[in-house]
């Protein structure tokens, strides 16, 4: 991979101290004093490049990359091309993206896109807002009274942050994000455009019209928190909506009020989660799950893409399909309805009419 114009000239390191810095093993320790500054995948590596292999659909390249060094797991090694230095690791995946974090420290989280170090001309801050120092203020940003936000914090251009809003330290906030009606706590990350605090979707339904319910609680994001573009947190009707420490969530994920979801969950795009349910802890959630309001899923719970969810999931359980059922049965009926086609097929049944 070329050296990517959008982020600063990453510095050159040595493999040694890689090694040292993710907790990875030189298979050759006479090797430790070559250098890498760029990061490429392993079919499109050459000198100077760092690479990995976590998934043995791509060991196929090991023999031929010209990568200067690879991380890969122990059953790898022996197929990796001469002249490849290799870096081993039981998580290869995890080690090269903390090579990658200090070869592109700046990747990791939103920044200025002023190249702002303060309070911008044309941001706007009230005068009742306390800002510790450090914080960046992009222009047109605006900061509302009370308001709250901790050293090292980003807050993008044009994002809003309402009254009586507290953010902690070292977070980001993305441009024409906003953020009402919550607290944040330290090194959480909310990307471009994403809505936390909004009133949630709350009527008391009548054939006469369907009369809005107050909404007045509160969002809270605990440390560590990752929420994608896009998403939306809607804040509690009388209770808080909670995002557990470590929870990462996808662009485009809606969560509705009272939602409390645990710790270090894994939310993927286009989900969307009712109000009152609960995820317990280390839940997964693959792409467009969709669940009922009022139910708990269970710590450790998966839930394969697509999925409705319209009952309790117990925890450990992994669930596919709409509606969900565990994902055994899923796979059995798939395979069953497969073995009838072909066989209806091989027997010379007709096909159905066509509309």
């Amino acid at each position: 991979m070329t050296t990517p114009r959008f982020f600063p000239q990453p510095p050159v390191l040595q493999l040694s101290a890689l090694a040292e810095a993710t907790g990875a093993k030189l298979l050759d320790p006479e090797l430790g004093a070559r250098t890498v500054n760029r990061i490429a995948p392993l079919e499109g590596a050459g000198p100077g490049d760092l690479a990995f292999l976590d998934n043995a659909a791509y060991a196929k390249f090991a023999g031929t990359t010209g990568a200067t060094a690879c991380f890969l797991a122990p059953k790898f090694a022996a197929t990796l091309a001469t002249g490849c230095v290799a870096l081993i690791s039981h998580e290869p995946y995890r080690a090269f993206a903390k090579a990658a974090t200090l070869l592109f420290p700046t990747s990791a989280r939103p920044q200025s896109v002023f190249g702002a170090t303060g309070i911008s001309p044309g941001s706007h801050v009230h005068p009742d807002a306390r800002l510790e120092s450090g914080v960046i203020v992009d222009p047109g940003a605006i900061i509302g009274p009370g308001a709250e936000i901790g050293r090292g914090t980003l807050i993008g251009a044009h994002a809003v942050i309402g009254p009586g809003v507290r953010i902690g330290r070292d977070c980001a906030v993305g441009a024409h994000a906003t953020v009402t009606h919550a607290l944040v706590g330290n090194r959480v990350i909310i990307h471009t455009g994403a809505r936390v605090g909004q009133d949630g979707f709350g009527f008391a339904m009548g054939p006469m019209g369907h009369y809005k319910v107050p909404q007045i609680g509160r969002v809270i994001l605990q440390d560590d928190v990752d929420i994608g573009a896009n998403a939306t947190i809607d804040r509690g009707a009388n209770r808080d909506t909670v995002i557990g420490e470590g929870t990462k969530i996808d662009n485009l994920v809606q969560i509705g009020h009272n939602v409390v979801i645990g710790r270090h969950c894994v939310i993927v795009g286009l989900v969307g989660i009712s109000g009152s349910t609960v995820l317990e802890d280390y839940v997964v959630l693959g792409g467009q799950v969709g669940i009922a309001g009022h139910l708990r899923i269970g710590m450790a719970a998966q839930i394969g893409a697509q999925t409705g969810i319209m009952a309790d999931v117990p925890a450990g359980a992994k669930m596919m399909g709409s509606p969900a059922r565990p994902a055994k049965q899923f796979f059995r009926e798939v395979a069953t309805l497969t073995r009838m086609a072909q066989k209806g097929q091989s027997s010379g049944g007709s096909e159905p009419d066509k509309a």
